[in-house]
């Protein structure tokens, strides 16, 4: 049985300033030159939280949030609320909206088949935030979330509550308009929680966050007393229906640093995918790549040349991907293009995130980090669509890491969940 509660969410005050100098994007999404561009649009700016550019960054982040609390910056609601938030944005000249529930949802172990992953993760971003969690106390951002909804009842309790008058508004420097509505009838959220209890949530966005968070309510259960009230057993989540159609997912390219399109490595593609020559240019490998859906299609790229691969019908190139891989996700664009392109053809051996491989979801900046020397070739992937995610990951089947990009993402800083000693929900 799924469990969500309102919580007593933390949230930024008028004496904060112009909400669009506080917001940020996530955590792992801010390079160092963003990163320096928040700190100087304000001193409560929420990258001085989520990312401090201080040395002793965890330390700094508790000290901060405390002192905003006791300032008056943040305040923290009287009484407990769930939340509906929506996201307005254009992508490719197409407007989309995506709404979603905010609430406190309780941990489950994967295992115990509530909440599913859909991808891997790496071990360096969960020490981080756990790291964060130690010190801080506070959910800083929420993780992303979707579920199925065919009778469309969250929708229409998504629908009314956008009716009232809105908590917070404001735009993004991405030009994505976000806007939240508190919802605080204890009646309205009982009938929401007992939709939820039958759910299965499927993880979009925030597998690190969701696992330090285990990690961490299992540290705080380890310490003595307590019971399955204390805040520290939930985790504040954004939770959309798969059936929203604002449930964008874009692809995830994958760039690495040190190999080049040798006639060798030519020669080895050949052995597993049709090679076609194409322009150098992101319109031309857009295009081929959307010509190409379903046929497990890739480009490669490498600042000079382009070439597209098409997978060759073979039923013996399934032998060459990992044993563990089940039957499902064999088809998989990013596992045919790990295991075979990564390690067949290019012998990569283990990725490590920012050291050997980087990941981008525009295919013109892809290029353009190429150009720079940021890697040395990239690997352009059509996306995997909302709904094959939420029916791979029911099954128990991880995707490899990076595997999607739902955009556009919850911008942090809206609101926060605390999860202190002795907070209950």
């Amino acid at each position: 049985m799924v469990d969500i509660r309102p919580f007593r969410a933390l949230s930024y005050t008028s004496k904060a300033g112009n909400p669009a100098d506080l917001i940020t994007q996530p955590y792992d999404k801010i390079d160092s030159a963003q990163q320096k561009a928040y700190y100087t649009l304000s001193p409560y700016n929420f990258c001085r939280l989520i990312l401090p550019l201080e040395e002793n960054k965890y330390e700094v982040a508790h000290q901060r949030v405390n002192q905003w609390l006791k300032d008056g910056v943040l305040t923290k609601e009287e009484q407990p609320v769930v939340f509906v938030s929506r996201q307005e944005f254009c992508l490719c000249g197409k407007q989309y909206s995506r709404t979603g529930i905010i609430a406190a949802l309780r941990l489950y172990a994967y295992g115990e088949s509530m909440v599913y992953p859909h991808e891997a993760t790496y071990k360096a971003p969960k020490a981080d935030r756990l790291n964060m969690l130690r010190n801080v106390q506070k959910d800083l951002e929420p993780v992303f979330l979707m579920y199925q909804d065919p009778q469309a009842q969250t929708i229409h309790f998504m629908d009314d509550a956008t009716k009232t008058e809105p908590m917070t508004q404001v735009t993004d420097a991405l030009g994505v308009k976000h806007t939240i509505w508190k919802v605080s009838d204890p009646e309205k959220i009982q009938y929401i929680q007992d939709i939820f209890e039958a759910k299965k949530m499927v993880i979009n966005d925030g597998h690190h966050r969701y696992e330090s968070a285990i990690s961490y309510r299992d540290e705080m259960r380890a310490k003595g007393d307590w019971t399955d009230e204390e805040a520290f057993n939930f985790y504040m989540c954004y939770m959309v229906p798969v059936q929203e159609e604002g449930l964008v997912v874009l692809p995830t390219h994958r760039l690495l640093k040190n190999y080049k399109l040798t006639p060798e490595v030519l020669d080895g593609f050949g052995c597993f995918f049709g090679i076609q020559e194409i322009q150098p240019t992101a319109e031309a490998i857009e295009a081929f790549l959307c010509s190409r859906q379903g046929e497990h299609a890739f480009c490669v790229y490498d600042g000079t040349k382009a070439c597209g691969l098409t997978l060759k019908h073979d039923s013996s190139v399934y032998e060459f991907i990992e044993a563990y891989v089940s039957k499902e996700t064999k088809v998989f664009d990013v596992v045919i293009l790990r295991d075979i392109v990564f390690k067949q053809v290019l012998k990569t051996g283990q990725l490590n995130l920012d050291d050997t491989i980087l990941y981008e979801r525009w295919t013109r900046e892809a290029l353009v980090r190429v150009d720079r020397g940021e890697a040395s070739i990239a690997f352009l992937v059509n996306p995997i669509p909302a709904k094959t995610v939420a029916e791979i990951a029911v099954q128990h089947e991880l995707l490899p890491e990076k595997s999607t990009d739902f955009y556009p993402k919850l911008v942090s800083g809206l609101v926060l969940m605390d999860i202190s000693i002795g907070e209950k929900l």
